[in-house]
């Protein structure tokens, strides 16, 4: 008898090396848990587990809801274990270190290290009008050193907001929950919903999918650091292109943040995706760049330190 599809695992299931504490998260495409492994190591474990095309059997198989439906899973399960197996390339302490994936249950699973901290999203509610300009910048140029790394192994996230954004106890930031393998399942037109995040997604994410890009993760990051000084995304870019509603930062918080900082979040919101930053690189020089006084321009502008890196661009 086939139970409801966003069912997790039971706590206390043994599954491989792993043994299941709780879920921690889930949605429309996959499921969370806390487990511990057999040294008793924390892990955080994440279930391939599309509900619009399989659902969980008796115990804890997996089974596609339909034979139409079974190509589009076992093809999405394709792309998530080969972002497993990108992701499982990169050590770097500001990207969540991916230690395992494997196959079970008739689906796949990722076994990645397990953060404590809290999401930035959780620290802008918290700090709602009052983020500095200060932690913005640390976390930030920190974050794009990881983001960086991605992109060297050829690797988009596709899904950077602050709920993906994790600050440990430390106060290091860590880029969480790549979306590589949902957007492939939607570039397939698959019956799954689309599942980028509206306000955090570049243009081309909604059509255009060729353009793809660094620059598509620059968009995203642009769109956190607005969220950061609103507490809420900007409209989303499939609005924006037909009315564009999103008034520049220099005019929305004038005097309140440096003007470099603001002509960053400006320069990264263009819907034209050759106008915004197009390496990691330039992007997060301009955010180290010394500033004098935090609501004063510094002395080059963004497009200035973008010309001066110009050849020294990277993926």
């Amino acid at each position: 008898m086939a139970l409801q599809p966003n069912q997790s695992l039971p706590d206390g299931y043994q599954l491989q090396n792993y043994r299941i504490s709780r879920q921690l998260s889930g949605g429309g495409f996959s499921m969370v848990y806390l487990a511990y492994d057999e040294h008793g190591t924390p892990v955080a474990i994440k279930e391939y587990l599309p509900n619009s095309l399989a659902l969980r059997q008796e115990g804890s198989i997996v089974a596609a809801t339909s034979a139409e439906n079974l190509t589009t899973f076992r093809y999405g399960m394709k792309c998530f274990f080969e972002e497993g197996r990108a992701l499982a390339k990169i050590t770097h302490p500001n990207v969540v270190r991916v230690v395992n994936f494997f196959r079970a249950n008739e689906t796949v699973y990722m076994v990645m290290q397990y953060e404590r901290g809290k999401t930035l999203q959780e620290h802008i509610q918290a700090n709602k009008n009052k983020v500095k300009e200060g932690f913005i910048r640390r976390v930030f140029a920190e974050l794009l050193n990881g983001l960086r790394e991605v992109h060297t192994h050829k690797v988009l996230h596709l899904d950077i907001k602050p709920s993906n954004i994790y600050i440990r106890l430390d106060g290091s930031p860590v880029l969480l929950d790549f979306g590589a393998a949902r957007q492939t399942l939607t570039n397939e037109k698959s019956k799954l919903s689309p599942m980028y995040t509206p306000g955090f997604a570049a243009p081309e994410q909604y059509k255009n999918r060729e353009l793809l890009g660094p620059w598509t993760d620059i968009y995203s990051v642009g769109a956190s650091l607005f969220a950061c000084l609103a507490g809420f995304a900007p409209q989303a870019a499939d609005v924006r292109v037909n009315e564009d509603k999103v008034a520049s930062a220099k005019i929305l918080w004038a005097g309140k943040y440096s003007e470099q900082l603001l002509e960053i979040i400006d320069s990264c919101l263009q819907l034209d995706y050759m106008e915004r930053p197009q390496s990691v690189f330039t992007l997060q020089k301009a955010l180290m760049e010394k500033i004098d006084d935090p609501v004063v321009a510094p002395k080059r502008t963004l497009m200035a330190s973008i010309k001066k890196t110009f050849n020294k661009e990277i993926f």
